[in-house]
């Protein structure tokens, strides 16, 4: 049995000690929060101790696993921290506020399992649009486009995520990443980058509240993608669009929708293509699915997602992004 502690007792902590507590091989041994209600709600739900230092962490020898939900500020310090004392970590997305930060990460995980959380990985219809992609049902790639988005809320300057010094950026950073992270899932380390970013209803300047990415290949495939906290219903859509055809992928359950993969052949005498949905209405899985594949990577060395690798590849994008909006010119990844 593995002894896990959960530093962060947030939603995302939540999420992440549901499923270690489901899982035969792991157990909460420990959930830390600098306010202790957060930590004390965990603790009684799943009957574990409490702390409000993450230092006690590292000092507990039976804890060998530690999931970093904290906010974006304390991540690297946190994550490189208890890979020097020992422990796998499951850090949650962003790879850290910046480059940086990711480089120190990933020069920490020598011996041990380092895990980046980008669970939508595991959302069956990205999962399966990413098998069929690879199996070359659409053919060659051209390009992808994505969108992503949420309405934020009322006072987002005075959390964690509306201060620079805690977050690390924007909506770019915040949801971006993920499509970020999709994008090279798919299509690998582009050469090229450009952006452009708002921030047009939330007061949290210098922070972004809206960013227009672009990305270009060598080969000349772009994608192209647009993350917002004025999307005022949420959205989720990501699309893969090849020579023989198209795979469309919308929602993640919840209040993003039920998720939907449409697959398109295109037809060579032209027309309409033909087309095939699939539907996704379950509960979400994604949680479970990357626990699982994470213990199975300590228990078995199995291979996984996530990797220090595939962290590092998404906050280059994101530097190069940036450096694109603040310059206005066009950024090598």
């Amino acid at each position: 049995m593995i002894r896990v502690a959960v530093v962060g007792c947030g939603l995302i902590g939540r999420r992440r000690a549901a499923e270690i507590h489901r899982h035969p091989a792991s157990s909460l041994g420990l959930v830390v929060d600098i306010h202790p209600p957060a930590a004390a709600a965990l603790a009684e739900e799943f009957d574990c101790p409490t702390a409000t230092d993450w230092h006690q962490v590292l000092e507990d020898p039976s804890l060998g696993v530690v999931v970093v939900s904290t906010h974006n500020g304390l991540l690297a310090e946190i994550t490189t921290a208890a890979l020097a004392a020992g422990k796998h970590v499951l850090v949650e997305k962003p790879m850290g506020r910046n480059l940086a930060e990711a480089q120190a990460m990933a020069a920490a995980a020598t011996n041990r399992v380092l895990k980046i959380g980008f669970n939508h990985r595991y959302h069956p219809a990205l999962a399966r649009a990413h098998q069929l992609y690879r199996q070359g049902l659409v053919g060659e790639l051209i390009n992808l486009r994505a969108y992503y988005g949420h309405g934020g809320r009322p006072g987002y300057e005075r959390e964690w995520r509306g201060d620079p010094v805690l977050a690390g950026g924007g909506e770019l950073t915040d949801q971006g990443v993920h499509i970020v992270d999709l994008i090279h899932w798919f299509a690998g380390l582009p050469q090229e980058a450009f952006a452009y970013l708002q921030t047009v209803v939330w007061p949290i300047e210098p922070l972004e509240d809206n960013g227009f990415g672009l990305f270009r290949y060598p080969n000349g495939v772009v994608a192209n993608f647009h993350t917002s906290w004025t999307q005022w219903k949420n959205l989720f859509s990501f699309e893969v669009f090849g020579r023989e055809g198209s795979l469309s992928v919308s929602g993640l359950g919840r209040s993003y929708g039920i998720e939907r993969l449409v697959i398109a052949r295109r037809r060579p005498e032209g027309g309409v293509p033909d087309l095939t949905e699939e539907v996704f209405d379950q509960p979400d899985s994604s949680w479970r699915l990357e626990w699982e594949e994470f213990i199975a990577a300590i228990t078995q060395g199995e291979v996984y997602q996530g990797t220090p690798a595939e962290g590092l590849a998404a906050m280059r994008m994101l530097q190069a992004l940036y450096q694109a909006a603040r310059t206005g010119a066009v950024a090598r990844v």
